[in-house]
């Protein structure tokens, strides 16, 4: 098929910025709130119980909520986009993420509306995850749908870079205001701001997606399902037929999962707490982004050259180092000493992260690679990167010693390591040869 043999190159950039357009808004709100979960609403939407880690322990608590709800959007998503396409569904989750984000900032606090404002809180931080949970399946595909085989891994990575782009205009626009406005300021409405701008960056996200279509594979295996009674989509049909693919994508998974958020999160909490003030936190966070941007591309090229499974293992292996080596770096207080832990975090990360999308890809055939994905995907952030944060301030209050945090990303780690030495090496594998073997299956058991 032509689309296996030859990428139409101008094209693909299109999809690649397509995707990554929506990927960058999505996650900017998504961070926007995880950051503002440690600065802003512990104290604003809970109660004052005179220990500041216990306003910031509720927050994060509902910042879980967020990852909650992403398996069940992967859920809902997936089976609708393995059947109808992936760019409605990606459309339809960028306005919804944007329109409950637009929304938390027009929330009250606890001192004026009680035990409301949590509530509100969460229930618009559930429909964010939910539609974040369809979002990165559907991204992911359009790009890798659309590559060629031996360059699906530096192709998929690009949506992966989305997300620090995301994280870094989110850490920016909270830098200016924090920097600009008295902590009173801040406080009060100068948080605001930023989940407010999301109405912008929405509309301009929508609209480079309108700009592209489902891929060739998708549509021809559309048409083939169409013919085919048998050949069924969705969760249950996945996990009946793939269970390995589903269940090795989530101990994948695991460990890039805890890391990340322990470095692009917990970190400010740790740091905060050991008297780095916000603005300066920020603006170490700031620089990192700038590397896991540059960073992930690379990382897929590399995936694509030597294969996915000894860069993905090498990601792992390292995660569970780097703890021991960042917290001593964090405790030093030196500025340079801090950067670095910061870039290690999220340059280890960036080795398993960025070869996700094409290692996900191809162990699903296209009928059910959505529903595979996202499910696949997002499922374990119910049991890791939702509760990271969590887990780590209740052992840094329980503990005040970064030796119990760093034993958690240690065993993290170890589930991912576990999981890369033992999955197939899939590097240049056909998406079209999948889908074949998968009909043959189908005719077999037929």
């Amino acid at each position: 098929m032509r689309h296996e043999q030859q990428a139409d190159l101008p094209y693909l950039r299109k999809v690649v910025g397509a995707s990554m357009a929506g990927t960058v808004v999505e996650w900017y709100e998504f961070f926007l709130y995880g950051t503002a979960a440690t600065l802003v609403f512990g104290k604003l939407f809970f109660p004052d119980t005179g220990n500041e880690l216990d306003g910031i322990i509720a927050a994060f608590a509902t910042y879980a909520v967020g990852f909650i709800a992403r398996p069940l959007g992967g859920v809902v998503f997936g089976h609708i986009g393995d059947r109808i396409g992936r760019k409605a569904l990606l459309q339809f989750s960028l306005v919804l993420i944007g329109v409950s984000t637009f929304l938390m900032g027009c929330l009250p606090g606890f001192a004026s509306a009680g035990y409301w404002a949590p509530v509100m809180l969460v229930t618009l931080r559930f429909i964010q995850g939910f539609a974040l949970g369809g979002e990165w399946g559907g991204a992911v595909l359009l790009v890798t749908e659309h590559c060629p085989n031996r360059s699906r891994g530096f192709w998929g990575s690009f949506p992966q870079a989305g997300v620090p782009l995301g994280n870094l205009l989110a850490t920016v626009v909270l830098l200016a205001l924090s920097a600009a406005l008295p902590d009173e300021a801040f406080l009060a409405w100068g948080w605001r701001v930023g989940f407010w701008l999301s109405a912008v960056i929405v509309i301009i996200g929508y609209y480079i997606r309108t700009q592209v279509s489902d891929s060739p594979i998708f549509e021809a295996a559309k048409a083939k399902a169409e013919q085919a009674a048998e050949a069924g989509y969705g969760l249950i049909e996945v996990v009946r037929r793939y269970p390995r693919g589903v269940f090795t994508a989530m101990a994948l998974r695991f460990g890039e999962n805890i890391v990340y958020y322990m470095v692009v999160t917990f970190s400010i909490t740790y740091l905060h707490h050991r008297g780095v003030d916000t603005t300066r936190i920020l603006a170490l966070l700031f620089a990192a982004h700038v590397l896991h941007v540059v960073v992930i591309p690379l990382v897929g090229t590399l995936a694509d050259r030597i294969g996915r499974r000894p860069v993905y293992a090498a990601g792992a292996a390292l995660t569970m180092a780097w703890p021991f080596l960042a917290f001593p770096l964090f405790d030093s207080g030196a500025t340079a000493m801090i950067l670095l832990a910061i870039m290690l975090g999220l340059a280890v990360h960036a080795l398993m992260y960025a070869p996700q999308p094409a290692i996900m890809a191809e162990m699903f055939p296209t009928r059910m690679r959505y529903s595979g994905v996202s499910i696949g995907y997002q499922a374990t952030a119910i049991i890791a990167g939702s509760w990271a944060p969590l887990i780590g301030t209740a052992l840094l209050r329980a503990y005040d010693a970064w030796l119990p945090i760093a034993l958690y990303i240690l065993g993290a780690g170890a589930v991912s390591l576990a999981a890369a030495l033992t999955m197939r090496e899939t590097r240049g594998a056909s998406l079209v040869a999948i889908d074949a073997e998968d009909r043959r299956r189908l005719a077999a058991e037929g």
